[in-house]
């Protein structure tokens, strides 16, 4: 029994020959009949547990084309498309998939169409159960395996936990793996694979590539590990009074400070064997007032005090020193610094102590542990700060050989079209950066689409990642980024202003004309009030013009 997504849109049993070109790809994908989306997966409008009603699933899916390298044509993904959202989706099996004795493979592509910061892009293989079907998927809702890339900040891994149950206590115990690989966070398609086997052994696969493999059952591979220690620390067990476990211990054949020992002296001394150079002129100063500069004329010694001018480098002092003239400093010899008893060995250390080990009383052996509960569904949840993330390509079963097969099919396609269409771009942006203009406005009038474009691109990728750094770096940018928005917002509104003015209807009344040019004459005549008003303050403050700033350094 084996499940695979062949598509985003649809759940369905597929065997993919290997090495299939792109016209056979749209050829067969044209051939299976996608139920709807809503069909397969279910969004969820659950409120996230432990955030008491303040978070809910909000963020919104789509199944469409990407819009970055899109590859392969008419190839559609489920993608996020809501920005700083959680998220949550599901889509039930057919026939829940029993892992007992077999090989479990899960594998799915992913594709961040935006620059990366924080978020993840994980799914969940959930326990199939009664509430599986009946209640809305959420954080709380139970599951097998947990899987896939997450990065915020500087956490950058891909996720592998298995949920197990504790044979002793009945609760569930989330195992993580130890020491997680990186995702990787490029605009590409990525194919992430994980293979538990029935001997215990795991793979996680990224493009086909192994780069993580161990034992489910290394102490060292999971935390906490997959089986309780056998022995644990006797809690009860007291360190005896007489036991000593210190390395070391003072010497007392050393314990007062030698006579000759001085500890006055300094860590460095002036060389002695340097001297003063001949034209060293310790009666010049290094920097003298500036010659050039004048005192203003409005400088007001009562006022603002003593003018002093700028201090500049003394040009006599350009071929030697000037100045007091002190000798470099190097190490003392003879400082040895504060006084310290020596350390020996201690003759009666025993070594650190540790309690006794007692049989653990929760011990248990998980022998089997990839011998999973019933799987029901798979599920996508999660909080992302990045929109259009793609999903595509699910494949849940037991088969090493298929899950290769629809990589090979799928995804070996694509990648070659978005590679070549990722090298494309990085040729046109550097066929761009080498035509070499001098400044912006050589650019605008050069080719002004192309800079309107780029312009556009470079503050929204680099704002976007970080506003204040952007705006502190580059605040020229965004003052013209403002004063664009402003103007391009100023000649809407009064075009629009225009649009009212001539769409409204007009009035041919008498008396609301009469009214409107007595309503003229006034405003007419309280303008010139205004004015006159204006210019009788302006005079004044003319006449109390307070003198000039003072002059700076």
């Amino acid at each position: 029994m084996r499940f695979s997504v062949f598509s985003a849109t649809a759940l369905l049993a597929y065997t993919a020959k290997a090495q299939l070109n792109e016209k056979d790809i749209q050829q067969r994908e044209k051939k299976i009949e996608h139920p709807p989306f809503k069909a397969i997966w279910k969004p969820s409008n659950a409120i996230k547990s432990g955030t008491d009603g303040e978070f809910s699933y909000v963020g919104k899916w789509s199944v469409e084309e990407s819009i970055v390298f899109p590859g392969l044509k008419g190839d559609k993904g489920l993608v996020v498309k809501s920005p700083a959202a959680h998220h949550a989706i599901s889509a039930i099996l057919p026939e829940p998939l029993d892992n007992k004795g077999k090989t479990l493979v899960v594998q799915y592509e992913v594709k961040f169409q935006n620059p990366h910061e924080c978020g993840g892009a994980y799914i969940k293989l959930l326990s199939d159960n009664d509430e599986l079907r009946s209640e809305e998927f959420s954080n709380e809702s139970p599951y097998q395996v947990m899987f896939g890339p997450d990065k915020c900040g500087s956490t950058n891994k891909i996720h592998f936990i298995i949920r197990r149950k504790n044979p002793i206590t009945g609760d569930y115990e989330e195992k993580h793996l130890k020491n997680p690989p990186p995702a990787l966070l490029n605009r590409s398609t990525n194919l992430y694979t994980l293979v538990i086997k029935e001997n215990q052994d795991f793979e996680i696969r990224v493009n086909g590539k192994i780069i993580r493999a161990a034992n489910l059952l290394d102490e060292n591979i999971m935390f906490p590990s997959i089986n309780p220690p056998k022995e644990i620390d006797d809690k009860d067990d007291i360190k005896p009074s007489d036991w000593v476990d210190d390395i070391s211990i003072p010497d007392l054949s050393q314990a007062n400070k030698p006579e000759d020992w001085d500890e006055d002296e300094p860590a460095q001394i002036p060389d002695p064997d340097v001297t003063k150079p001949e034209d060293w002129k310790e009666d010049v100063d290094e920097y003298i007032p500036d010659p050039e500069v004048e005192i203003p004329e409005d400088w007001d010694a009562e006022e603002d005090g003593e003018f002093v001018p700028p201090e500049i480098p003394n040009p006599e002092c350009e071929l030697h020193g000037c100045g007091p003239w002190t000798a470099p400093l190097i190490r003392n010899p003879k400082y040895k610094g504060k006084w310290v008893q020596p350390m020996i060995a201690n003759p009666d250390y025993k070594g650190p102590w540790s309690p006794r080990k007692i049989p653990n009383p929760n011990y248990y052996e998980d022998a089997t542990p990839s011998d999973l509960e019933p799987i029901g569904a798979i599920g996508i949840e999660l909080w992302t700060m990045q929109n259009d993330i793609l999903f595509d390509n699910f494949y849940l079963g037991h088969s090493i050989q298929e899950a290769e097969e629809i990589g090979n099919a799928t995804f070996v396609p694509k990648n070659v079209i978005e590679n070549a269409q990722e090298e494309e771009e990085m040729k046109l942006m550097e066929k761009k950066r080498h035509r070499g203009y001098n400044t912006w406005i050589d650019h605008f009038i050069n080719d002004p689409a192309d800079f309107i474009f780029e312009f556009s691109r470079f503050f929204i990728i680099n704002f976007k990642a970080s506003p204040i750094e952007f705006i502190l770096n580059q605040p020229l940018v965004f003052l013209a980024v403002v004063a664009a928005l402003t103007l391009v917002s100023t000649v809407l509104l009064g075009l629009i202003a225009i649009l009212y003015v001539l769409v409204k209807p007009s009035s041919d009344k008498p008396a609301e004309k009469t009214k409107s040019v007595s309503t003229e004459q006034k405003e007419s005549v309280s303008t010139e009030q205004k004015e006159a008003s204006a210019k009788s303050s302006a005079t004044k403050k003319n006449a109390t013009i307070s003198k000039r700033t003072r002059f700076a350094d």
